[in-house]
């Protein structure tokens, strides 16, 4: 089983989220939060907004904590064939500058203000749903249920 610890910054102003799209080795792009696997000794704190600065060119501040989630991806549908376990750490992040770009040389491209209306209709990681929901709610135990996969949902 391989495992990955990762921070994803929600970005909701003026009715629109922050969303970027992932481009794997294989399969179609999906859209997906900013965010990312935090570093051997990073603080997950500092992996968020390093993450939302490479991937979309804004600087954030996190305001808080908004949960965790713990997912598993069968081997069947995971990229490197064996059981995966993410641990994502969601925080709301205010964008407080820089200019809005394209990650250079990275798995992430098209780094866009989505209107909120318009995600349920984008192919995209369970994560945006799940991060979505958990700024909606901001539940006191930082869990949400799991979010579920088809469709227009992806791992």
């Amino acid at each position: 089983m391989s495992f990955r610890l990762a921070a994803y910054a929600v970005c909701i102003e003026r009715g629109r989220v922050l969303l970027a799209r992932h481009v794997a080795s294989q399969g179609e792009p999906t859209w997906t939060l900013p965010g990312g696997g935090v570093e051997h000794g990073e603080d997950p704190f500092d992996a968020v907004t390093r993450e939302l600065r490479e991937e979309t060119g804004l600087e954030g501040a996190v305001e808080r904590l908004l949960g965790v989630d713990s997912r598993m991806i069968p081997a069947a549908a995971a990229r490197a064939g064996v059981d995966h376990q993410n641990v994502g750490i969601f925080y709301r992040v205010r964008i407080i500058g820089g200019l809005l770009r394209a990650e250079t040389d990275g798995a992430t491209i098209d780094p866009t203000w989505t209107p909120l209306g318009q995600v349920s209709g984008l192919r995209r990681s369970s994560l945006v749903d799940t991060g979505m929901s958990l700024a909606q709610t901001v539940p006191p135990t930082g869990h949400v249920p799991p979010t579920p996969y088809g469709g227009l949902i992806q791992h």
